[in-house]
């Protein structure tokens, strides 16, 4: 058991933190691939196309080479936020059809409820979009968790590398940053939430990475003690 002292707020990574990274990489990622090129043809005019072809450095109207692009981008696991939000636009038939529920981990949804009811502020950051993360947790495994959540953010928050993307959620959150535990798989996340001054928490639900003792770690949400 770990105990932190003094937290107010948790920001929560979702994928190999609150979610198995093979829902992501095994169901919804190969779901938007093969349904992008159809989309991008039947949505044209979709904001998220003309920045991608931005991105891309293609011609807006050249569909095909936008959709081949985004499909590569999605073999590379880039983390475009063009691509994020095209992905989100075609997880939503997934979610609603029913193809798919948001994984989460039983012990991340018990955490996160339990801090909830004790009145902590909980919050995501995800390289994933905002649309996405939504249908993510409307849709989970354990219903419609949205409503335990106060804020939701992603890469236009800032690389989840940097810590000026801790410094604006932190800022937006409205806590001292001593006051916010960031739990992340990944330690140079948390790497960079620590220069701002929030409390780290790496979740080791496998292989323990290089650096991990750098941060407290934890096996899964049930170790975690909030005084």
């Amino acid at each position: 058991m770990t105990t932190f002292t003094g937290i107010n707020a948790i920001l929560t990574d979702i994928e190999g933190t609150t979610t198995d990274i093979d829902f992501v990489h095994k169901t919804l990622f190969p779901y938007a691939r093969e349904r992008m090129v159809e989309f991008i043809h039947s949505h044209p005019d979709e904001p998220a196309v003309a920045e991608a072809a931005s991105a891309l450095g293609v011609a807006v109207d050249d569909l095909d080479a936008i959709a081949e692009g985004l499909i590569h981008w999605i073999d590379q696991d880039k983390k475009e936020t063009a691509l994020k939000s095209l992905q989100g636009l075609i997880w939503v038939q997934g979610y609603e059809q029913g193809d798919f529920t948001g994984h989460l981990y039983p012990d991340a949804y018990e955490g996160l409820k339990r801090w909830h009811d004790a009145g902590k502020q909980l919050n995501i950051f995800s390289s994933g979009s905002v649309k996405a993360q939504k249908l993510l947790y409307g849709y989970s495994d354990f219903g419609d968790l949205t409503p335990l959540f106060s804020g939701y953010f992603d890469t236009t928050s800032g690389a989840k590398r940097e810590p000026v993307a801790y410094e604006r959620i932190g800022a937006a959150i409205g806590r001292p940053a001593s006051e916010i535990l960031f739990l992340s798989d990944v330690v140079q996340e948390l790497d960079a939430a620590a220069v701002t001054g929030m409390q780290t928490c790496l979740l080791v639900r496998g292989e323990r990475p290089e650096g991990a003792e750098r941060h407290c770690a934890v096996e899964n949400f049930d170790q975690i003690e909030l005084d």
